[in-house]
C-alpha cells in the first residue's frame, strides 16, 4: 500500500446529519466516508455499520478480494476514490504501520488501528513509535484498540457486537470513552436506558489519549455529560484542558478511575508519604478539576444516567418519599455514609405535609406516606407536592416496579405519575429509585427519561449518582483552579535535613517554630534551656521518626532532669546500633526547644512528590498516632485559603478544632495560615523538595497561633549551589 497521492474528497458523500462539531477530530467521530481494510474483523465492520444504518460510503479495502459483504473493494489505498474521513484497519501489526502511512499521505481523517501487538508486547516499542512517525498529523485511535460507534449517526468502526441502539441524529445522549474494549463492550449491554451517544475506546493512546477524545466529543453539542473510563492519566495539561473545555461547555464529567499509581519510592521517610496513598494524586486532580469520581461501574452508569436527565446540582440536600419505613431505614442509613444530607423539614413545610397524609403518618425526612393512599393519584399528588416544594437539590420516591410477566403494575403506574406531577408543579429535579437493578425496567425507565425524571437502578448507586452531580455543580460554583506547578526535578539525589535546619527553612517561610538552640553536650543543652525557659523538649538530630527511636524527651524541669536526658540522647547518636538497631541518618547533635503544652489540636501537614502529578499537599489528624487514624484529605499545589479550610472541615478531627464538648475552640486561622506558608514552601521549592513533614502543627486555643513542633524535610540542594534559605545558618530561634 505504497506509493499514492491524494485525489480529495468523494463528491457523492451524503450531507452530514445535524449540528457539525468543529475540530480535527470530527472527520474521525463522525465520518461520511469509510475506508475499511483488512479480511475478518474489517468485514464485521462493514456488518456493523449495516446493522446501525450507516448511509454514508464505505470503501471496502483487499488485496484478492473483489467484493466484500456485496460492496466493490479495492486492491489498494491508492485505488479508494477519494480520501475518507475515517478508516477502520484491521491487518497485522508490520501493515498496519504501512497502512496508516498510506491514508496520511492521501489526507484521511483520521484511523482506528485494531491490530495488538505494540506497546503493550515486549517487542513492541519500536513498532508503535513507528506508527506514530506514519501517522505524522493524521489523529488514530489505538493501536490494540475495537474503535469506536456514533449512535448519533449511525456510524460504527467497531468490529464486534454490541447491544447499543440509535439515538436519531437530533438527540442527545452521554459519550464514553474508556482504555479497556472489553468494558465498552458491557457497557453497551447495559440496561438501565442509558441513552449513549459515542462509546470510544482508546487502547494504547499512541497519539490520542483519553483527554484528546473527550476534548473532540466535546465539539458535539449534542454531548449530554462525558464518562471516562481511565486506568492511567495520558496528560495532566490535556486533562487540565478538557476540565476547562467542559466547563465551557456546561457538560459534566464523571471518571470511573481503577489501578492505583506506585508512589516514588524515595518518598519513604515521612508519615506523609504513608498516609497519602498510592491514589491520593488522583483523587486530588480529579476533584482539582471538577469531574466526580466512581469506583465502579453500576455507580458510573447511574451518575452519567442523572447528569445527563438533570445536569448539575445546586447542592446536597435530598428528599426522600418512601411507602414503608424499611426502605426509609434503608435510604437514611446510606446516606449516612455519603457527603448528601436529608434536611428536616421547617415548621410550616411540615405542616403542609402533615395536611395533605393520613393522620397516622409521622411527617421526616424520609417520609414514610404509608399506603393509606396507594392506587389514589389525586392524594399521592397532593401528598408528593407538599413534600417537593422544601429546599431539596433533588427529590427522590423509591419504587421497585413489579415482574410484568407474572404482576400487575397498575398502581405502581399512579405513584409514578402522582411524582412527576408534584416534582413538575415544585421545580425541584425528581428520581425514581429502584432498590433492585431488576425491578426498574428499561422501557420504564427510557420513559422516564424523556420526561424528565431519573430512573435510579439501587439505592447505593443512586446516592452515589446524586453525590457526583452535587460534586459538580459545587466545583463548577467556585473558581476555575490553577494550572498544576510543572513536574520538574533537578537531577541530584535528595538529602535528610536535621530538625533544626528544617525548622529553619520553615521559620523563613513564615512558619511558627518553637524557640530552639542546638548543642553539642549536656553541658550546652542545660545552659540553652535555661536560657529558653524551661520546660524544654530534647531531640537527637539528624534522626528520622524520633519516637520511635527513642530519640525525643519531652516536658523536661531542671538541669538534673535535662542533664540526664541529653546524655541519654547523646548516647543515642554516638551507639545508634544499640539504641535504634540501625545506623542513624545523620548524628548532628542535639536541638533544645521550649515545650509546648497549651494545644489544644494537633495536625499533620506534609508534602510529597508524586510521580505524575508532582509536589502534593496534605493535611489531616496529627500525632503519633496519624496512620493508625488515617483521617487526612490530599491536595495538588498549589492551593488557596477555601481549599485548606474546605480540607480541615472535611477531616473527622474537624470538631475538635471546633472545640468538642466544651473543650475551648482552637485557633483555626492561625492553623490555615500555617499550612498555607508551608504551601509556599513547596511551591518556592517545587523543583527540589522530596518531602516535607510537619508532624504536629500544634495548634492553640482561639486568638493564640499555631506552632510546628516537629519536621522533616528531604530536598534536593541544587545542583546550581543554591540551597533553600533557611535563615540563621545555625538554625538556632530566641525565645
Amino acid at each position: 500500500m505504497s506509493g499514492l497521492s491524494a485525489r480529495g474528497s468523494d463528491p457523492r458523500a451524503p450531507t452530514i446529519r445535524g449540528p457539525t462539531p468543529g475540530g480535527r477530530l470530527a472527520p474521525l467521530l463522525r465520518p461520511r466516508t469509510i475506508a475499511v481494510i483488512g479480511g475478518g474483523a474489517a468485514r464485521n465492520v462493514l456488518r456493523q455499520c449495516d446493522r446501525l444504518g450507516f448511509d454514508g460510503e464505505i470503501w471496502p479495502v483487499h488485496p484478492t478480494h473483489a467484493k466484500v459483504e456485496g460492496r466493490p473493494a479495492f486492491r489498494t489505498v491508492a485505488d479508494l476514490p477519494g480520501a475518507p474521513d475515517a478508516a477502520f484497519v484491521a491487518v497485522n501489526r508490520h501493515a498496519t504501520v504501512a497502512a496508516v502511512g498510506d491514508l496520511a499521505r492521501i489526507g484521511a481523517g483520521g484511523a482506528v488501528c485494531y491490530a495488538s501487538g505494540f506497546r503493550e508486547a515486549d517487542d513492541g516499542v519500536e513498532l508503535e513509535a513507528a506508527l506514530i512517525s506514519e501517522a505524522g498529523t493524521m489523529p488514530i485511535v489505538g493501536p490494540n484498540c475495537y474503535g469506536l460507534i456514533n449512535f448519533l449517526d449511525l456510524v460504527a468502526l467497531w468490529p464486534d457486537q454490541h447491544g447499543g441502539r440509535p439515538l436519531g441524529a437530533d438527540a442527545r445522549g452521554v459519550a464514553i470513552v474508556t482504555q479497556s474494549s472489553n468494558i465498552a463492550i458491557s457497557l453497551t449491554m447495559q440496561q438501565r436506558a442509558l441513552p449513549i451517544a459515542y462509546i470510544v475506546t482508546a487502547g494504547n493512546q499512541a497519539k490520542l489519549g483519553v483527554s484528546a477524545l473527550a476534548q473532540g466529543l466535546l465539539d458535539d453539542e449534542r454531548v449530554s455529560v462525558l464518562g471516562l473510563h481511565v486506568e492511567a492519566f495520558d496528560s495532566v495539561t490535556g486533562f487540565e484542558s478538557l476540565a476547562r473545555k467542559a466547563r465551557e461547555r456546561d457538560v459534566p464529567l464523571v471518571v470511573m478511575k481503577t489501578g492505583r499509581s506506585e508512589r516514588g519510592s524515595a518518598a519513604t521517610l515521612s508519615h506523609t508519604a504513608s498516609i497519602a496513598g498510592s491514589d491520593a494524586g488522583a483523587r486530588a486532580f480529579l476533584r482539582r478539576l471538577g469531574f466526580a469520581r466512581v469506583t465502579g461501574i453500576p455507580e458510573f452508569l447511574e451518575a452519567l444516567k442523572l447528569l445527563h436527565v438533570h445536569g448539575a446540582l445546586d447542592g446536597a440536600r435530598l428528599g426522600v418519599l418512601c411507602c414503608s419505613g424499611g426502605e426509609a431505614s434503608v435510604v437514611a442509613d446510606r446516606v449516612d455514609e455519603t457527603e448528601l444530607t436529608l434536611p428536616n423539614l421547617a415548621p410550616d413545610h411540615a405542616a403542609a405535609v402533615a395536611a395533605a397524609v393520613h393522620p397516622l403518618v409521622t411527617v421526616a425526612n424520609p417520609l414514610d406516606y404509608h399506603t393509606f393512599d396507594w392506587g389514589n393519584e389525586s392524594a399521592l399528588t397532593e401528598t408528593f407536592s407538599a413534600f417537593t416544594r422544601g429546599p431539596f437539590d433533588i427529590a427522590a420516591v423509591v419504587l421497585d416496579f413489579p415482574r410484568g410477566d407474572r404482576c400487575r403494575g397498575d398502581d405502581w403506574q399512579v405513584t409514578q405519575q402522582a411524582f412527576e406531577r408534584a416534582v413538575a408543579a415544585s421545580g425541584t429535579p425528581g428520581a425514581i429509585v429502584a432498590t433492585l437493578p431488576e425491578n426498574l425496567p428499561e422501557d420504564t425507565a427510557a420513559g422516564l427519561i424523556e420526561r424528565g425524571i431519573a430512573p435510579l437502578a439501587g439505592v447505593r448507586e443512586a446516592l452515589s449518582a446524586i453525590e457526583c452531580a452535587a460534586a459538580v455543580g459545587a466545583a463548577w460554583r467556585a473558581p476555575s483552579p490553577e494550572p498544576l506547578l510543572p513536574n520538574r526535578v533537578i537531577a541530584n539525589e535528595p538529602v535528610l535535613l536535621d530538625e533544626a535546619v528544617a525548622k529553619a527553612c520553615l521559620s523563613a517561610a513564615g512558619v511558627p517554630v518553637p524557640a530552639h538552640r542546638t548543642v553539642a553536650s549536656t553541658d550546652e543543652a542545660v545552659a540553652a534551656a535555661e536560657s529558653l525557659g524551661e520546660p524544654v523538649t530534647l531531640k537527637a538530630l539528624g534522626i528520622s521518626h524520633k519516637t520511635e527511636h527513642g530519640a525525643v524527651k519531652l516536658d523536661l524541669r531542671g538541669s538534673n532532669e535535662i542533664r540526664a536526658a541529653a546524655t541519654t540522647l547523646l548516647d543515642v547518636l554516638r551507639n545508634p546500633a544499640e539504641s535504634m538497631g540501625k545506623q542513624p541518618d545523620t548524628g548532628t547533635g542535639l536541638l533544645v526547644e521550649r515545650h509546648e503544652a497549651d494545644t489544644v489540636a494537633e495536625l499533620i501537614v506534609g508534602i510529597h512528590r508524586d510521580p505524575l502529578f508532582g509536589p502534593m499537599l496534605t493535611v489531616g489528624s496529627g500525632g503519633s498516632l496519624v496512620e493508625l487514624m488515617a483521617d487526612s484529605v490530599t491536595m495538588l499545589l498549589p492551593v488557596t485559603h477555601e481549599d485548606v479550610h474546605a480540607a480541615l472541615a472535611s477531616l473527622r478531627c474537624a470538631p475538635i478544632l471546633d472545640g468538642y464538648r466544651g473543650a475551648p475552640p482552637a485557633d483555626l486561622d492561625a492553623a490555615i495560615d500555617a499550612i498555607l506558608a508551608i504551601a509556599r514552601f513547596g511551591v518556592d521549592n517545587a523543583e527540589r523538595l522530596e518531602e516535607l513533614d510537619v508532624n504536629p502543627l500544634g495548634v492553640r486555643p482561639h486568638g493564640q497561633g499555631a506552632v510546628a513542633l516537629d519536621a522533616l524535610i528531604r530536598m534536593r540542594v541544587g545542583a546550581d549551589g543554591d540551597a533553600p534559605d533557611h535563615g540563621d545558618p545555625t538554625g538556632e530561634t530566641e525565645p
